[in-house]
């Protein structure tokens, strides 16, 4: 046993317990709440005795985090939620201090916005049709079965077949009567996917041979670019009706009929509906994380949870989804909208230009904002049905209705697999989200690391699996991204036409800014310092043939996209640099796709000389195809520089090594969940 030195007195030591009784004080141990779903929310919350529900262990966090650190531990199960989980500035870290929600150990905790589907009984013998009870007047846009999304009652519609109509869609004389068992179809609804959107659009009634839609969808999603009656390159579009019972045809199909609470569903083939894990959403936020300007939500962590099970019911409105790119969509009815817009406006007219500034974004099923210090760990964002997380989006895409304003946001180690829409949308599109009113909406320092994404944007194809539009500081780093028929990772926004200066095709030939709510502006936007690196990326752009692999949009100074792996990318462009790009470095990425276009900058041929997209630099890349797009030449200062073109397939030791590096860091490694296993190296 070790002795006091003899010098050590009684005064020392009353000191000395002095000293030590106020650091205590000072930095108390963390404080352990538990939950569980078969928890009671009367009693203590101690281990042993854990809470039911979410909320209550909410309120007791509250009572503690401003003077202890305070972990909430879920036990395994399923907690279904009624209500999304609102988490305020009272939620979070208080004087220093720092809260986790965390799984407990060996757990799996899940956090749903469904229900589950029981009682089924047949329907229609012939067409092997189920039907089973559900609360009347809730409406779903997903079906969850065994852990996949279901597909919803469909059939593709040849675009020859119809003709398009200021009103609707009428069937040519020659096309067969599809329409003669939709006539008393109430929520049919018009899907199409053109070039690079995802359209929605509401039918208001079946008139013989002709669908009168709703509006305003109808005519939002006539003008513009890529719209549903002229998109670029139709012999690639696609036309489906969706949402009747009629329709329902094939297996593992659905039709929800919310007015008279039935669901009915054809199981695949050789399945037991009775055996069957059914999950149908009733929210569209599961967690909605967020503060104010003046008092931000931060030091909050969500650590080995799975959320699960939402869905986005605008498409279903009348504004129905009048998509322009990545989520971003049109609503409401433009004052300036044109007499005729598929004559004038398909391809873009100025009038267009009058709603840019309005466009809204999808809601994300996580959403962060005004917020600082929020990690992001080992969790799981599964069975969603849009964006799964949002971190920093507009005001008008935030339950809080706050947006922006988020800094230091880590998302590290998690899987996102199975979504409706893209994995994570951050920042905004509208003005604040550019040039912010106030500093403090600012999106800054946003690190993305080391996640697994994996069969994503499955009913919104044209959702990103990343999408980082105005942030200082992003950081897209080590993840790996497959299976995404879109684009693997956006970065900006924009077109170019909120930088400085404005970009000079629309402002001169496109005439955007004579609408005073397109401002001219004379101060960078909030969109620079973004590393994307050392991503592996493969098996993208498996529908859309525009974007690219890794895309960038607008000015971005002192980015950089460097070694990053692309492979499989269906021949597809795999680094992008669209309209106004610049300032931009593409450095010491690989890219293995022999028949695809390595590379591309979009200069807008027609108005080259007003150099839309200089000052950008390809250097000392390693590609298998010669081809690129776009005018890279000293008079724009785009430069291809120490370009490596690989013609035997053997790639040297440096292009090997950022083979071997990109992906997924060994110390992270994300768990495995349903489809999304590691891919074997």
């Amino acid at each position: 046993m070790s002795r006091l030195p003899f010098f050590l007195t009684a005064t020392a030591l009353l000191a000395v317990g002095l000293r030590l009784s106020t650091a205590a004080q000072l930095h108390p141990a963390p404080i352990l709440i538990t939950v569980s779903p078969t928890g009671d929310d009367t009693a203590s919350g101690a281990p042993g005795h854990p809470f039911r529900t979410l909320t209550r262990a909410q309120q007791e966090v509250r009572a503690l985090n401003s003077t202890n650190d305070v972990t909430v531990q879920l036990a395994d199960g399923i907690y279904r939620l009624d209500h999304p989980l609102l988490l305020r500035a009272l939620d979070g870290g208080r004087n220093t201090h720092h809260v986790t929600w965390i799984a407990a150990p060996n757990a799996h905790p899940v956090l749903s916005g469904a229900i589950a589907i029981t009682g089924w009984t047949l329907f229609d013998a012939k067409r092997q049709i189920y039907v089973a009870n559900t609360p009347p007047g809730l409406n779903s846009r997903q079906l969850w079965v065994d852990d996949h999304l279901a597909p919803v009652a469909s059939t593709e519609l040849p675009r020859h077949d119809v003709a398009f109509t200021s009103l609707g869609i009428t069937l040519r004389s020659s096309a067969p009567d599809v329409l003669a068992d939709l006539q008393q179809a109430k929520l049919l609804e018009v899907r199409a996917t053109g070039f690079f959107t995802e359209r929605i659009a509401p039918v208001q009634r079946v008139s013989g041979r002709s669908l009168l839609m709703r509006q305003p969808a109808w005519d939002n999603n006539l003008w513009g670019y890529d719209t549903i009656e002229m998109p670029f390159h139709p012999e690639l579009a696609h036309l489906y009706l969706a949402n009747a019972l009629p329709l329902l045809t094939q297996p593992g199909q659905w039709f929800l009929d919310p007015t008279h609470g039935k669901l009915y569903f054809r199981p695949p083939s050789g399945e037991d509906i009775h055996h069957l894990d059914v999950e149908l959403p009733r929210l569209t936020v599961v967690v909605s994380v967020g503060g104010t300007l003046a008092d931000p939500i931060h030091d909050l962590t969500f650590r080995g949870l799975r959320f699960s099970y939402t869905t986005w019911l605008g498409p279903s409105g009348p504004q129905g989804y009048a998509s322009q790119q990545s989520g971003s969509f049109i609503a409401g009815h433009a004052t300036a909208y044109p007499a005729d817009p598929i004559a004038t406006c398909a391809r873009g007219c100025p009038a267009f230009e009058s709603v840019r500034s309005d466009w809204a974004q999808m809601p994300a099923a996580i959403q962060v904002s005004a917020a600082f210090s929020v990690t992001f760990r080992d969790c799981i964002f599964a069975h969603l049905g849009q964006y799964a997380l949002g971190i920093g989006n507009d005001a008008d895409a935030t339950l809080s209705g706050v947006g922006l304003a988020t800094g230091d946001i880590n998302i590290t180690a998690n899987v996102f697999t199975d979504l409706a829409g893209g994995a994570i949308l951050a920042g905004g599109v509208r003005p604040d989200a550019h040039h912010p009113a106030d500093p403090r909406q600012t999106n800054r320092a946003l690190i993305i690391r080391s996640n697994r994404i994996r069969y994503v944007s499955l009913d919104y194809a044209d959702n990103s699996a990343i999408l980082s539009t105005y942030v200082t500081g992003a950081v897209i780093l080590h993840n790996d991204i497959s299976m995404v028929p879109y684009d693997a990772i956006d970065i900006g926004y924009g077109w170019g036409i909120n930088d400085p200066g404005g970009n000079s095709n629309y402002r001169f030939r496109m005439r955007g800014y004579q609408w005073p709510q397109n401002r001219v502006y004379t101060t960078a936007t909030t969109l620079r310092d973004v590393v994307v690196a050392s991503n592996r990326i493969h098996d993208a752009k498996r529908l859309f043939h525009d974007g690219g692999a890794i895309y960038n949009l607008s000015a971005s100074p002192h980015s950089l996209i460097t070694e990053n792996y692309i492979f499989d990318n269906h021949g597809q462009i795999a680094l992008y640099l669209d309209e106004g790009s610049r300032f931009l470095t593409v450095r010491r990425n690989v890219v293995q796709d022999p028949t695809g276009e390595w590379l591309n900058i979009n200069t807008v041929h027609s108005a080259y000389p007003l150099r839309i997209s200089p000052d950008n630099t390809a250097t000392d890349n390693w590609h298998d195809s010669s081809k690129t797009g776009g005018l890279w030449t000293n008079y724009q200062n785009d430069l291809i520089l120490e370009d490596h073109l690989i013609t035997n397939a053997v790639w040297p030791p440096e292009a090997q090594g950022v083979m071997k590096e990109a992906g997924i860091e060994p110390v992270f490694s994300p768990v495995a969940y349903g489809d999304a296993q590691p891919d074997p190296r």
